[in-house]
C-alpha cells in the first residue's frame, strides 16, 4: 500500500479569517474562488510572498487589479532566492502594478456585512476586497498516528527505502521528509515532482526491488513578469543547515556576445559551495531568456558532488545561434574560483 495523505493549506487563525472574501489557494475548489473573485475584485491582498502568493498576485496584477503583497519576511521568494535577485524581481513588479509590504505581520481582518473590506498589520491597514491566505502547506496526516509512526509536525516517518512502521505500507509527498543532497539529512520539500519519484520508489520497492529514495536539490522554477528564474539546493536562508563553511559568489553575465544580440541577455547567476573543497551546493539562475534548462546541470553537480574545478572546464557545447563559446555556467565557476580571466571580455572567444 502507497499512502500519500498530502498537505492542507495553513490558516491561521486571525480575527476576520471567515469573512467572504478571504482564501486560501491549495486545490481545485480553491482555485475556482480566487478566479471567480477575480472576476469582481478591484483591490486584492495576498498574504504571503513565497511562489504561491506570488503566482496568484501576478494573475491579479495582470487582470488589472491593484494588488498587495504582506509578508512577515524583508523580501519575496525569502526561502527560494537571495537579494541579488529578488530585489530586481520587485522592481519588475512595482512596473507592473505590483507592491509588496515586507517586514509587517498580519493582525486580523476587517469586514462589512459578513465581507472582507480590510486587511490589518502591525504597521498598518490595506483595502481588500478579496484576500489570498498563501502561507505555506502542513501535513494532513495526524489521522494516521494510530496506525503508523508520524512524528510531533504530523510528518509520517518513513525509511530510505519508504517504508513506513507498519507492515508493506508506504508513503510519499508533501506529509513525508525526503533526503537532501547538499546536507545529507532530511527535509520536507512539498514539490509534486518529487511526490511522483517518491511514488516510483515505492512501487519499486513494493514489488520486491531494493531502491532506495535518492536523494533531492528541492530545484525548482517559477516566471514573475518578464523574468524567469530557477534555483535548486542551499539558499541564503538554509546556510545554517549545513555543516561547513558555506561560500557563495554572484554573478552577472550575457548569454550571448554582443554582435549576435544587442538587447539586454543578461543572466542572473549565484553559486552556492564549501568553502575549504569547493563541493557545489546550490545554485540559482534569472534571466529574461529562458535560462531554466541549465539548472538541471547544476542539479546533478549538486547530486555528483562535483567541485568549482569541475564546472569550471566541464564540456558544454558551443554553436552561435544557441549560446557562447564558454558557457554562463562554466563563467559561473570560473568567477567563483576568483580566476582572473573570468571575465565575458576575456572568455569570449
Amino acid at each position: 500500500m502507497l499512502l500519500s495523505p498530502g498537505g492542507v493549506a495553513v490558516k491561521p487563525p486571525f480575527e476576520g479569517i471567515d469573512l467572504e472574501g478571504v482564501h486560501t489557494f491549495r486545490g481545485p475548489d480553491d482555485t475556482q474562488d480566487v478566479f471567480d473573485s477575480m472576476q469582481k475584485a478591484k483591490k486584492a491582498v495576498v498574504v504571503g510572498g513565497g511562489y504561491i502568493g506570488l503566482e496568484v498576485a501576478e494573475s491579479y496584477a495582470k487582470a488589472g487589479i491593484d494588488v498587495t503583497v504582506v509578508d512577515l519576511a524583508p523580501r519575496i521568494l525569502n526561502t527560494y532566492l537571495d537579494q541579488e535577485l529578488t530585489d530586481i524581481l520587485q522592481e519588475e513588479g512595482s512596473k507592473h502594478g505590483f507592491k509588496f509590504k515586507g517586514g509587517e505581520k498580519v493582525e486580523s481582518f476587517k469586514g462589512e456585512n459578513g465581507k472582507v473590506t480590510q486587511v490589518i498589520t502591525d504597521k498598518g491597514s490595506y483595502d481588500a476586497d478579496a484576500v489570498i491566505v498563501a502561507v505555506g502547506v502542513r501535513p494532513d496526516a495526524k489521522w494516521l498516528s494510530d496506525a503508523i509512526e508520524v512524528d510531533d509536525r504530523g510528518f509520517v516517518i518513513t525509511d530510505e527505502y519508504l517504508k513506513t512502521s507498519a507492515e508493506d505500507v508506504y508513503a510519499g509527498g508533501d506529509a513525508t521528509y525526503i533526503p537532501y543532497a547538499p546536507t545529507g539529512g532530511k527535509l520536507n520539500i512539498a514539490l509534486a515532482i518529487l511526490a511522483r519519484r517518491q511514488g516510483v520508489v515505492a512501487a519499486l520497492n513494493a514489488m520486491g526491488k531494493d531502491v532506495k529514495m535518492p536523494a533531492v536539490n528541492g530545484t525548482s522554477a517559477l516566471s514573475f513578469f518578464d523574468y524567469n528564474f530557477v534555483s535548486t539546493g542551499i539558499s541564503q536562508n538554509s546556510t545554517k543547515l549545513y555543516d561547513g563553511k558555506v561560500a557563495s559568489k554572484y554573478v552577472e553575465e550575457k548569454i550571448y556576445p554582443d554582435f549576435m544580440r544587442k538587447e539586454n541577455n543578461l543572466v542572473h547567476m549565484k553559486i552556492y559551495f564549501d568553502e575549504d573543497t569547493h563541493v557545489i551546493l546550490g545554485g540559482q539562475l534569472m534571466s529574461k531568456y529562458d535560462v531554466s534548462g541549465s539548472i538541471a546541470a547544476l542539479s546533478i553537480a549538486i547530486a555528483s558532488k562535483w567541485t568549482l574545478e569541475e564546472l569550471a572546464l566541464s564540456d558544454i557545447f558551443f554553436q552561435p545561434e544557441f549560446d557562447r563559446p564558454w558557457h554562463y555556467l562554466n563563467v559561473l565557476a570560473l568567477a567563483a574560483l576568483d580566476y582572473p580571466f573570468a571575465g565575458a571580455d576575456n572568455l569570449l572567444f
